[in-house]
């Protein structure tokens, strides 16, 4: 094979969201090209352990813990002339086990995310595995991210910048639909219902905004094991009945509850990028997120297509401004409307292709001549010129099970819950 992705989970994982579809249509670009690409990923019950998804084959091995020693294994046997390792929390650590070139893909910092979900001693250790370990075993080795804010965290911890490229996302053409907005204020919030997903927030700006407006309503997609205590929150601030939780939805539902939205909230603790951002701009629906959460720092422009802040009560002021102000809201829509037609995948995978391109020179550069991978290096260099790199495949094959949080990214962090059956478009310095 000439690249192989190996991450935790792929888009048809019942927890895949963001990263996963990221990881997914640059594969597909790569394939559509012309280059044999495989994705090893852990197994679930609703797909089959192999199969080939838009030319991409993926093989579906082990569960959330034994699919990194499943994968080394399968590195170290088929021997790729490429891996690319999706690093969620953990490292995959391909650099041990193979002398082809490794490349990392990163999405976001878990700092903040590990002592919620796994404690404080739990999550010590899971940060010394992400800030300590994961930087040693890729010391020589090439990353690719989301984000300027993400390129920024890897820095701190260690990692030169020189190594790392920034691709941002695409996004996909967005289905037609017939809904009207809503003719009373409607907020919306959509992402896997997870502790760092904090969609309490949501909850707590409709509760301290009632008094003005107390036919507002919040609309939350998406399901998770943190649901039943979303639903007491909400009783317990007295909004129960102005809460819709829509669970998990299929895509065209989820374009027609956007659509009817006048606001998007994203009080993500941390986001790589945050694609429903984008898809809400799409329907020009302004979205109002966190500045620490860091990547929405990229798919948000402040004041221009979506509104940043520090806290709750900035996000209940922002919000609450954008219902009363019809003109600023629709400002700010029609703007994150043009954003969002300027993020397309073909560049997305235009761009990876020259980060591996690059990859593998580096890697190869001390090998003897005959031995260099240079026919796969042009056809990645073809690729990033823009040759063949276009025919990304169009959503809605199997695999693409966008749920209703396409924004997740938690990787690793998922572990904790109970198991149910305008910028360049590449930043390289």
């Amino acid at each position: 094979m000439d690249v192989l992705f190996v991450n935790w989970r792929d888009l048809s994982h019942p927890e895949g969201g963001g990263s996963e579809r990221y990881v997914h249509r640059i594969a597909e670009g790569l394939a559509a090209a012309g280059l044999r690409v495989t994705m090893f990923c852990a197994a679930h019950d609703r797909a089959p352990a192999d199969e080939v998804v838009n030319g991409v084959r993926i093989m579906r091995r082990g569960g959330r813990l034994t699919v990194y020693a499943r994968a080394l294994a399968f590195v170290r046997r088929s021997r790729p002339r490429l891996v690319v390792d999706v690093q969620n929390g953990v490292p995959f650590a391909s650099t041990l086990v193979t002398r082809s070139p490794v490349a990392v893909a990163l999405f976001h910092v878990h700092r903040e995310q590990w002592p919620i979900v796994f404690g404080r001693i739990g999550g010590r250790i899971g940060w010394w595995l992400e800030s300590v370990v994961a930087p040693w075993v890729y010391r020589r080795t090439r990353y690719v991210t989301l984000s300027e804010a993400t390129r920024t965290e890897l820095v701190d911890l260690g990692i030169d910048a020189s190594r790392i490229t920034v691709v941002p996302v695409g996004i996909e053409p967005l289905p037609a639909v017939t809904t009207q907005r809503s003719a009373t204020p409607e907020l919306i919030a959509l992402g896997r219902l997870v502790p760092h997903k904090r969609v309490e927030h949501a909850l707590e700006v409709l509760a301290r905004l009632g008094d003005r407006w107390p036919d507002m309503r919040l609309t939350v997609v998406g399901d998770g094991w943190w649901e039943e205590r979303l639903r007491a929150e909400a009783e317990r601030l007295g909004v129960a009945d102005r809460v819709l939780f829509a669970g998990f939805v299929d895509e065209r539902t989820k374009h027609e509850l956007l659509a009817s939205a006048w606001v998007h909230l994203c009080p993500s603790v941390k986001e790589g990028w945050g694609l429903v951002v984008n898809e809400a701009g799409g329907h020009q629906v302004p979205t109002v997120g966190y500045t620490a959460a860091g990547g929405l720092q990229q798919s948000i422009v402040d004041g221009v297509t979506g509104v940043l802040v520090d806290d709750l009560d900035q996000m209940t002021d922002a919000v609450a401004h954008l219902i009363e102000d019809e003109d600023a809201r629709r400002s700010l829509g029609r703007a994150a409307a043009r954003h969002t037609a300027s993020l397309d995948w073909p560049a997305s995978v235009a761009s990876f292709a020259a980060f591996l391109a690059r990859s593998v020179r580096e890697s190869s550069a001390g090998a003897p001549p005959g031995s260099r991978p240079e026919d796969l290096v042009r056809a990645l260099d073809r690729i990033a010129a823009g040759v063949g790199a276009g025919e990304v495949a169009a959503p809605g094959h199997p695999g693409d099970r966008d749920t209703a949080g396409p924004t997740d990214g938690g990787g690793v962090l998922a572990w904790a819950r109970p198991v149910p059956p305008l910028a360049a478009r590449t930043a390289d310095r």
